[in-house]
């Protein structure tokens, strides 16, 4: 079970930011031994390989706070968030064995599945509300949003990674954010089909 909850956090946090769970996960494998990887993921823990991520998501951090841009970047961060999920929830399936569970492990394509399916499910609800969010404040709310949304990421892969447990709350938390978020953006945008034309 910790095992899935940590997979389910971090995928989570990919969607917000691909890149801050590869890097925590990256370092956590290099000088904790709170993560673990499994046999064929020993490149995300390549000092190398983390400095290129470590690039990107600088460039990450900077396009995402520019209103307008943050939109294109969430268009090609399409494809890069999902993937993110998809590898931070299967390198972090040895921690299966703290569960005593083989299942994981003999199915290694259904933490792929669930991961990108988690990362896709949270990046879909932020570049929807982004767009709403950018034309509610004129552009002033996305460095703010941004920087809650790095902070949040950040702040799951970490609980996700040393206190698992409360990934299930964080979840249910950011499960009625996102339903009333599509209540506002749907608001959002009755009201603008509603204004009279010129």
């Amino acid at each position: 079970m910790f095992a899935a909850l940590t997979g389910l956090g971090l995928s989570t946090a990919a969607g917000l930011n691909a890149y801050i769970p590869l890097l925590v996960v990256g370092v956590l494998a290099n000088v904790t031994d709170a993560v673990k990887l499994p046999d064929g993921y020993g490149w995300l823990s390549n000092w190398g390989v983390l400095a290129v991520i470590a690039v990107l998501l600088v460039a990450e951090i900077v396009l995402d706070k520019v209103p307008a841009v943050d939109s294109v970047n969430d268009a090609i961060q399409t494809a890069v968030r999902p993937v993110s999920g998809g590898v931070v929830f299967s390198a972090t399936n040895a921690a299966a064995e703290l569960d005593h569970s083989t299942w994981m492990t003999e199915h290694p394509w259904v933490g792929w599945l669930l991961g990108i399916a988690v990362a896709l499910a949270v990046h879909v609800l932020k570049a929807t509300a982004r767009p709403v969010i950018n034309a509610g404040t004129a552009g002033v709310g996305a460095p703010v949003v941004s920087t809650v949304e790095d902070a949040g990421s950040l702040g799951m892969s970490l609980i996700a990674v040393f206190v698992p447990i409360l990934v299930v709350v964080v979840l249910v938390l950011l499960a009625l954010l996102g339903w009333w978020t599509f209540r506002k953006v749907r608001r959002f945008r009755l009201r603008r089909s509603r204004r009279p034309a010129g």
